[in-house]
This record gives structure tokens, sequence and C-alpha cells, in this order.
């Protein structure tokens, strides 16, 4: 049934214009599909895709919404840093730090910010093996 299925996230956005922006000018990403000031989708070089939608309910969560799987972590948060993307810092038990980019044991490396609506992303490397 659903392990046949593929699978999207949803991100909300109270300001749909805003979040445009973000995603257009700090992460370079463009969408494919726009439904008029209700939602945008984009989809990836990588096969996936995600939309962000109109709602008063962003950037509420407290936890990773979601995540990007890269293969050069330290490139991608200069990148981003160079566009003005900020970087959060977390008091994580068993992770070390290197600036902006946390070390998990066997798990890989991760950086996290938030976008322009307040939803905090992640962007990972995968430990070798991995």
């Amino acid at each position: 049934m659903l392990n046949d299925s593929k699978v999207e996230a949803n991100i909300p956005a109270s300001d749909l214009t805003r979040a445009r922006e973000f995603y257009a000018d700090k992460l370079g990403l463009t969408p494919t599909e726009e439904f008029g000031e209700e939602a945008l989708v984009y989809r990836t070089a990588g096969g996936t895709a995600f939309s962000v939608y109109r709602t008063e309910y962003a950037g509420q969560a407290g936890h990773t919404i979601a995540q990007w799987h890269v293969a050069d972590i330290e490139s991608e948060v200069h990148d981003l840093k160079a566009k003005g993307v900020t970087f959060e810092v977390y008091d994580i038990p068993g992770t070390t730090w290197d600036g902006e980019i946390a070390s998990m044991e066997g798990l890989g490396r991760a950086a996290w910010f938030k976008d322009s609506e307040g939803n905090t992303m992640c962007i990972d490397e995968a430990a070798a093996g991995r």
C-alpha cells in the first residue's frame, strides 16, 4: 500500500510571496507549479518534490520540517551563508560542532537554518557507508 507510494513534504508559509523570494534568492529554487496565492510546488533534480502552502500556522513547529541530503555540506553551508542564510546551533547531546556544522557519530553531519517563515530546515551529509 503506502510502501509503493511517493511522499512529499508540505511546508507552511504565512506569506507566500515572501517564501517564494526566500526559496528563489537564498536556496536557488524555482516553483514548477503554482496554485494562485495558495501554494507553490518545487521539484528537485534529485527526484523529490515539496509544496509551500499558505497558512496562518507557519513557523510554529519546533522541529525540522524538511531536510536536504547533500554530498558536500561545507560547500552548501558556505554558499547559503554567502546568500544571507543564517544557521542555527543547538544543544544536542552527543553532538560536536565545527562552526555551524554538527557531527553525530555514525549518522554524519548536519546544519540547520530557518526559512523566511520560521520553519526549521536541515542540510545533511551522511556518514561514510550510509
